[in-house]
């Protein structure tokens, strides 16, 4: 067998070939597809996490133990970690599409952060509040395998947009940690901050969701089915129940919450995310809000460096040291 530590590196000057000089940071994405973090009766629930990965700093995709003893792999465990960024996507509460932004998040594993794209419970399979408690049970999830994943559990934001930006929104004044909905006990699900992107967290108006404009509230909207299959219209208080802003007061306990929403979405009212900062702010909470101009539902604008950077200042800020 050839012994790898006699291998001598090339050398030899090659004219007109160029030597580039490299650094062994270059960073590349370790992709763990659909880890499984919650098991609900014959119902899987998954996340896509993207890691950083390079030379200097190399990730090891897991491994079954059976495959590590029969090729002599070591355990690995890496001896360094990384912010996390939790990330619920939208679908209307609908079945999403997980891996539809799989390659614009990568660009945050650029930026030095682990990404975990969070599967939730559809309203075909559970009403609210099933989406928070799954999010919420996803952070736990990466805590618990902080290790494994080169993640520092202590600089965790949750993200989200659309229903997935009510999601995360709503899961920063959910605290259940103590209840039985937490499936890692010990394990808390709070986070240091929410990104809140053009999430649907308002259904107190006629024209919240344009696009669903004539179905408002009915049965057949996804708020309507998202409850359970009701008439918002006619119990006014389980349209307050999925508002986010009617569940916040002064003694409300929530972490700082970076809103971002474009003024001409035509899916959710951009007046969503201004009514949720105006009460996040009346009542003294840590709150930012970007509107974006001209943009609507979503898009490549939402992943653009000045964005990216926007969300990168605000963890940061919320994490209260730099990487």
């Amino acid at each position: 067998m050839f012994d790898m530590s006699q291998f001598k590196e090339f050398t030899e000057q090659v004219e007109g070939a160029v030597t580039l000089p490299m650094t062994g940071d270059e960073t590349g994405v370790l992709y763990i597809k659909d880890a499984v973090y919650a098991v609900y009766a014959d119902v899987q629930l998954h996340l896509q996490i993207l890691i950083p990965n390079s030379k200097n700093k190399p990730m090891m995709p897991p491994m079954p133990p059976e495959i590590r003893e029969k090729f002599g792999i070591p355990e690995y465990t890496p001896d360094f970690h990384y912010p996390c960024i939790v990330y619920v996507p939208g679908s209307a509460w609908a079945k999403q599409n997980v891996y539809g932004e799989i390659g614009e998040l990568s660009r945050y594993v650029d930026m030095g952060y682990v990404v975990a794209v969070v599967e939730y419970r559809d309203y075909d399979i559970a009403p609210f509040p099933a989406p928070i408690v799954d999010a919420r049970n996803a952070v736990r999830f990466m805590k618990l395998h902080a290790k494994d994943f080169a993640v520092d559990p202590e600089r965790i934001i949750l993200t989200g947009g659309s229903s997935g930006g009510h999601t995360v929104a709503y899961a920063g004044i959910f605290h259940d940690d103590l209840e039985v909905t937490n499936l890692y006990p010990g394990v808390s699900g709070e986070v240091k901050g929410i990104v809140n992107f053009y999430g649907s967290t308002d259904f107190t108006f006629p024209d919240s969701n344009p696009v669903s404009f004539d179905v408002h509230n009915t049965p057949e909207s996804p708020e309507g089915r998202e409850m359970g299959g009701v008439d918002l219209n006619e119990h006014p208080e389980l349209m307050h129940k999925l508002t986010v802003a009617s569940n916040i007061t002064e003694e409300t306990e929530i972490v700082p919450m970076l809103l971002i929403h474009g003024t001409a979405d035509k899916v959710v009212n951009c007046r969503c995310s201004v009514n949720l900062y105006r009460k996040l702010k009346e009542c003294g909470k840590d709150a930012q809000l970007y509107l974006m101009k001209g943009s609507d539902h979503g898009g490549p604008e939402f992943y653009a460096p000045r964005i990216l950077n926007i969300v990168n200042d605000f963890a940061l800020r919320v994490f209260g040291t730099c990487k």
